[in-house]
């Protein structure tokens, strides 16, 4: 199961998601995408405004090329694992839902768990190019998987808007989704020790995915 990050990175936050997802039996991994940046980046920015700028500077140095060498790194390496089964899925928070709907695209995965994922029908980050990543829906089609999308109603970054856009992209594609919004909560809702988090919508996503990799994986 691969866990994707948000602008931040590899956080003790995100380690935690990898730690709740193991626990649910499968054999997880969060890619550290910033790694070509330097091996500083390993434990994650701690959150400020200097390091959102930081963030942003290692977002902008992405490529799809060097993403998807890393996400097939580590489902390479999962699957060397004597625990690991077939089947794949990714969970993504935020910019790590962004890589999240990239991921869908191109690798073989069951099931994405996609939580508030930015910049899918605009241009935002290095994966838009050439194009949004939403125009890439038809390959997610394609490989047949399962999609689960949480949004927050009151989010400042995916406005009602792009709600509509990326479900209508799904339905046209005929993508195998169920997209959520959850009334009332804002961006970043889910973790735990931050002013947004809402711990109703917490529990009610994460059993949604919970549900989603049952299905879609086993355990």
């Amino acid at each position: 199961m691969l866990v994707c990050a948000e602008l931040w990175g590899v956080t003790e936050e995100v380690r935690d998601v990898v730690r709740q997802v193991a626990a649910l039996g499968y054999v997880a991994i969060a890619p550290n995408l910033y790694h070509r940046s330097g091996p500083e980046t390993a434990a994650g920015l701690e959150e400020s405004d200097a390091n959102r700028v930081r963030g942003f500077e290692l977002l902008g140095q992405l490529t799809r090329e060097g993403v998807e060498a890393d996400l097939r790194a580590c489902t390479t390496y999962v699957r060397d694992h004597a625990d690991a089964a077939g089947r794949s899925g990714v969970l993504g928070f935020s910019l790590g839902g962004h890589i999240a709907y990239f991921a869908a695209s191109r690798l073989d995965l069951a099931a994405a768990a996609i939580f508030y994922p930015g910049w899918l029908p605009v241009a935002g980050t290095a994966l838009s190019r050439p194009v949004p990543l939403l125009e890439e829906t038809g390959a997610i089609a394609d490989r047949d998987v399962r999609m689960l999308l949480l949004f927050a109603e009151l989010d400042h970054v995916i406005d009602a808007d792009q709600r509509g856009v990326i479900g209508d992209a799904l339905t046209a594609a005929k993508v195998r989704h169920e997209t959520v919004v959850y009334p009332g909560v804002q961006h970043a809702f889910f973790f735990p020790g931050r002013g947004v988090y809402d711990k109703a919508a917490a529990e009610d996503s994460w059993a949604r995915v919970r549900a989603l990799f049952a299905t879609e994986i086993g355990q």
